[in-house]
């Protein structure tokens, strides 16, 4: 059976979505007599294309295609999710699915268990950590990508699944029948105290879930004596709009606006304003993010950065600022479109320039303008004109029309080797590490996570490994400092012992999370972030703000 390309079919056939798919009552969407003609027109096309076409063709593919097609002409984030997607991208939402409670990865071609997650179904019948999966009911699993394992072990509530996995402590294999339970997607990961009086939490994305799991997090770190806060929403794609609104309130004063929403529909058309009462009110705050933080994301930094309330910290975000609402099509198929814009509290659009249909230049100039935000940071400030600068609610100057860029940027330093390890060599080489010492790593340190945190030192054995690994991946050191190229890989001597202590830490830290998670990894890795680390020395800056909350006098903020 031929399937068509969505490029030779026209979007006309959108009809059976809309139509037969959908289940709805057209007439009422039949508002004028030009749109019923269209209707038509497009119940004719699919008749033609499905009886005449010189191949024969399955209807489900020409109306898939036309949906994507008609999608495809919108605007860049409105999106059809096949019936086949459609359950993965409601679990992001909701935050739970049904499954058997293991954080894993594949980092070849067997999946490796980094965790059971605790009380849950799968360390109840005995599953560890550093089990191998090599197979899921009567089918071999090695080979299978992350997504496609996924699949196979999730499913309803109180079903069961066999999983089959190999020890490699033992040279067992060993198989486990497991029944599937309501298992939570956390999405407010690693909160710990930094010192004394700094907390940390880290957002990865917003479900229906996340204002609890946040404010949950908030009260431990405040039983702990938490008075200021770093929020860290880097890499963070946004998700449930609603809850970016609620942890914003928990920041705001009674009555400032979180965001506007604005759209066709009269329902779209709403300010949010907060509420009194909020857990954080007055602690100075400091927000990190990058050019992965956007839409929910950048809802809550812009109502925080408008209304003077944090510090925001990093580098320019995506610039989401469309709001999508999802559309069942009756055959578990779901279409996510654009049905509104939102605004922050002084009125600026986030969401980057775009032309209809055109998605491909709508992303190259998106991270044109994000890189020049990154490394020519004067050029791009000079090139944002008048009408797309506001004032906050103190004075200070913040810009619309293409993400949000922080009051301070911290800006990467390409000449240092901190340029190659983030790119993914130090998670690839501890990956590596842990392989071959993993009998050794888990033997001494696995019921040990505070020891290993504050006591394991990578060893010079180890470090030498790295500068051999990195050189077998392309890396070049040299004592030659005219011949130093970073684009190129090739780093002086002096810079690479120099990252010594640097490229130490981050390896620990991805050792501690093949041993136990991200939660005591974290810590670990934030003593080797830069960003991070600059940020937790300007809290000068995010105390003057929070003094606007507190009723207290403070000097004009600066802007850095």
């Amino acid at each position: 059976m031929t399937r068509l390309s969505k490029y030779h079919i026209l979007p006309a056939v959108l009809l059976i979505a809309i139509g037969a798919v959908l289940g709805v009552q057209l007439d009422a969407y039949l508002s004028d007599d030009d749109l019923g003609a269209q209707l038509d027109k497009m119940r004719q096309a699919l008749v033609v294309i499905n009886q005449k076409y010189v191949d024969e063709l399955e209807a489900t593919d020409v109306a898939e295609a036309g949906v994507e097609g008609m999608v495809s002409s919108l605007d860049p984030h409105s999106t059809y999710i096949p019936a086949d997607r459609a359950d993965d991208v409601k679990d992001q939402y909701q935050g739970t699915f049904g499954g058997i409670g293991i954080v894993f990865e594949v980092p070849e071609d067997t999946a490796r268990v980094i965790s059971p997650l605790a009380g849950g179904p799968s360390e109840e019948v005995g599953v560890m950590a550093g089990d191998r999966i090599v197979g899921i009911e009567d089918t071999s699993a090695v080979g299978l990508s992350s997504s496609e394992i996924q699949n196979r072990l999730k499913g309803e509530i109180d079903t069961r699944v066999q999983m089959t996995v190999y020890r490699p402590t033992t040279s067992e294999r060993m198989s486990f029948t497991i029944t599937r339970e309501e298992i939570e997607t956390q999405s407010v990961r690693s909160p710990y105290m930094v010192n004394e009086e700094t907390g940390y939490i880290n957002i990865t994305r917003f479900t229906m879930k996340t204002h609890d799991e946040f404010r949950k997090a908030a009260q431990t770190l405040l039983d702990k004596g938490m008075n200021r806060l770093v929020l860290d929403l880097r890499g963070n794609p946004g998700g449930v709009m609603r809850t970016s609104w609620q942890i914003a309130n928990e920041m705001l004063g009674d009555g400032m606006t979180i965001v506007e929403t604005k759209g066709r529909g009269e329902q779209m058309n709403q300010k949010i304003r907060a509420k009194a009462g909020g857990m954080l009110a007055d602690q100075p705050v400091i927000v990190l993010v990058n050019r992965a933080s956007a839409s929910a994301s950048e809802i809550l930094t812009g109502a925080l950065q408008d209304h003077d309330r944090a510090f925001i910290v990093g580098r320019r975000t995506f610039g989401k600022g469309l709001i999508q609402k999802q559309f069942d099509l009756g055959d578990e198929s779901v279409l996510q479109m654009t049905v509104g814009r939102y605004y922050t509290p002084v009125g600026r659009l986030i969401q980057s320039p775009y032309e209809r249909g055109d998605r491909e230049n709508y992303y190259e100039q998106k991270f044109s303008t994000i890189n020049q935000a990154t490394y020519h940071l004067n050029e791009y400030r000079d090139s944002i004109p008048d009408s797309l600068a506001y004032e906050t609610d103190h004075g200070r100057m913040v810009f619309g029309g293409g993400g949000i860029l922080p009051d301070y940027v911290v800006q990467p330093d390409t000449t240092a080797l901190t340029h190659l390890v983030q790119s993914g060599l130090d998670y690839a080489f501890a990956r590596k590490w842990f392989s071959d010492h993993e009998t050794e790593l888990r033997g001494t340190w696995q019921q040990r996570p505070d020891e290993f945190r504050t006591s394991f030192e990578p060893s010079d054995e180890m470090i030498a490994s790295f500068w051999s690994y990195a050189e077998e991946n392309g890396v070049t050191i040299t004592e030659d400092p005219d011949s130093v190229n970073t684009a190129e890989r090739i780093y002086a001597k002096t810079t690479a012992q120099g990252e010594q202590d640097f490229v130490a830490t981050r390896v620990k830290g991805y050792l501690a999370r093949l041993l136990y998670g991200r939660g005591v990894a974290r810590p670990i890795l934030n003593q080797a972030d830069p960003v991070f680390q600059e940020a937790v020395s300007l809290w000068p800056s995010s105390r003057e703000l929070a003094a606007y909350h507190t009723g207290s006098s403070a000097s004009t903020v600066k802007q850095e």
